[in-house]
């Protein structure tokens, strides 16, 4: 077991330097390839009617004129130990992890980014106990209803929701509700306030998701109910709630471990539409605003702060799947 946790805790730490060595390519590789200039991106940080001295200090202090490999370097070794700009008579300390500052409030990223992942953090975890809990109920009683009214009217309404965009969904939510107080209320401050400012968008974010989980519940239950260690467990005389519990949805469910772990950790990289139908100044808000602010930098740190919690994500799938199946540990 020791071994499997060191390979995969290898493997995720050689994943996040391939993505964020593409991220670094994205941003100033690419560029290049199309024709900009580090006079051109230097003078974002200078901002309008830049003068060439001052061009000229922003690209000799942010090294943009360096070779790809040692930028590159320079910005893990930032992200790791943190970096110091000279950008005034005093240098300026960009604490680790350093994402850079914002070109356009010339703030830095990661306390900005910080300030905002309560926000996401509570929307994720809210609409993710929603969604699990309603699509694997709904999902197991059509199972256990096959052909009823019950099962058609549900997975009607599922068919719907796997259907419908998020920000249709949203749009029609908020229409219904006449009028919606969007402002965030921490939860250490009042954990009352926290739930009903939220309710709704929990709700209407897990409607997308648990009507997924309730077909996919539906679809391995189906296949489970039928195997033949069901019908040895009900021969045994165990109770119907045990077999249905214990032998059949725990078999069902193994598979939305991994879909969980990826929808989860997606949300936890910025639920972009959500926070933006319901006003929530949360991750996805502020990659939104760095995205029509062309503000390099913000980009730069959400995708980075994203990527990491998918493969974070991932890696705790990895070793729950681990505990739950021992052949795992042998792949």
């Amino acid at each position: 077991m020791a071994a499997y946790i060191i390979r995969r805790v290898f493997a995720a730490v050689l994943l996040l330097l391939v993505v964020s060595a593409v991220t670094f390519a994205i941003f100033f590789l690419v560029p290049r390839l199309g024709g900009q200039t580090t006079d051109s991106l230097a003078a974002q940080y200078v901002g309008k009617g830049a003068d060439p001295d001052a061009i000229a200090a922003i690209k000799a202090n942010l090294g943009l004129d360096d070779p790809l490999y040692l930028q590159y370097w320079n910005f893990i070794k930032a992200i790791v130990v943190g970096a110091e700009y000279n950008f005034g008579p005093n240098p300026s300390v960009c604490h680790a992890p350093c994402f850079g500052y914002s070109f356009k409030t010339h703030l830095e990223v990661w306390p900005e980014i910080l300030l905002r992942v309560p926000v996401t953090f509570s929307l994720a975890i809210g609409a993710a106990v929603v969604w699990v809990l309603s699509g694997v109920a709904i999902g197991v009683l059509s199972a256990l209803k096959r052909g009823s009214l019950f099962d058609r009217l549900a997975m009607g309404v599922a068919l719907a929701g796997v259907s419908l965009p998020m920000f249709f969904t949203g749009l029609v939510v908020l229409a219904v509700v006449g009028s919606w107080q969007g402002d965030f209320v921490s939860f250490s401050d009042d954990p009352v306030g926290w739930a009903r400012t939220l309710v709704l968008p929990w709700f209407t974010l897990a409607f997308l998701y648990s009507a997924l989980y309730a077909r996919l519940t539906r679809a391995g239950m189906l296949e489970t109910m039928g195997e033949d260690y069901i019908r040895t467990a009900r021969a045994k005389g165990l109770r119907e709630g045990k077999v249905v519990v214990k032998h059949g949805l725990r078999a069902a469910l193994t598979p939305l471990v991994t879909i969980f772990g990826m929808d989860f950790a997606l949300l936890l990289g910025g639920a972009v539409i959500t926070e933006k139908v319901f006003g929530f100044q949360g991750m996805g808000a502020y990659a939104i605003q760095g995205v029509t602010r062309s503000d390099l930098p913000i980009v730069m740190g959400v995708t980075l702060v994203a990527a990491f919690f998918i493969v974070l994500c991932n890696l705790l799938v990895d070793l729950v799947y681990a505990a739950i199946d021992p052949r795992v540990r042998l792949s």
